[in-house]
């Protein structure tokens, strides 16, 4: 879908999501609840219910989007509960925004698939921290496509990582029906 496809479906308020208010995802919540704060990256934030569950709970957190409409709310939101979010207006798909290198302590992607956008996702987690990714996989029998991996392709982005969680199959948001693949991977010391 286009950025304006994205706009005017947050400017309508009928996302998927919008009805889980400040909830952030369940593997995000499950992962960082064994985590040191520290900073974190969420790509493809949307209105921002993981960049500002993060920041309660003093994460440094910039969140990226490539809808203008969907950072105004989660600027907003923040603002609302006087939360500290760097958050940044860019199309990913443009590379309009550029993901510094070892910087990270956690990397969300979250229901966001852009194949090329892992390798310095990767890159910017810092040595020892987190990249958490969840994303649509094909019903059984299907074809992959530009929006959806097939079953097994996730994982295998993390070669040489320490998976920490991996699942596929029923999505634990109930937001989401389709299939998902999620991963929680380690990057290595000295990587």
């Amino acid at each position: 879908m286009e950025i304006s496809g994205w706009n005017e479906r947050y400017r309508s308020g009928k996302r998927a999501t919008d009805d889980l208010g400040a909830a952030p995802t369940w593997l995000l919540l499950e992962t960082a609840k064994h985590l040191e704060p520290g900073r974190a990256l969420d790509l493809a934030c949307g209105t921002g219910r993981n960049a500002l569950w993060l920041a309660e709970r003093g994460w440094n957190v910039t969140a990226v989007d490539g809808s203008s409409v969907a950072i105004d709310i989660l600027r907003n939101r923040a603002s609302k509960r006087a939360l500290t979010v760097d958050a940044r207006v860019a199309d990913l798909e443009k590379s309009e925004y550029r993901i510094e290198d070892s910087s990270w302590d956690l990397i969300a992607m979250c229901y966001y698939l852009q194949r090329d956008l892992f390798e310095p996702a990767k890159q910017g987690v810092a040595p020892g921290g987190i990249l958490l990714a969840i994303v649509h996989i094909t019903e059984p029998g299907g074809e992959p496509t530009a929006h959806r991996l097939r079953p097994g392709e996730l994982e295998r982005y993390f070669q040489g990582w320490e998976i920490l969680h991996r699942h596929e199959g029923k999505a634990n948001d109930k937001a989401h029906l389709r299939p998902v693949a999620e991963i929680v991977a380690r990057r290595p010391i000295g990587s």
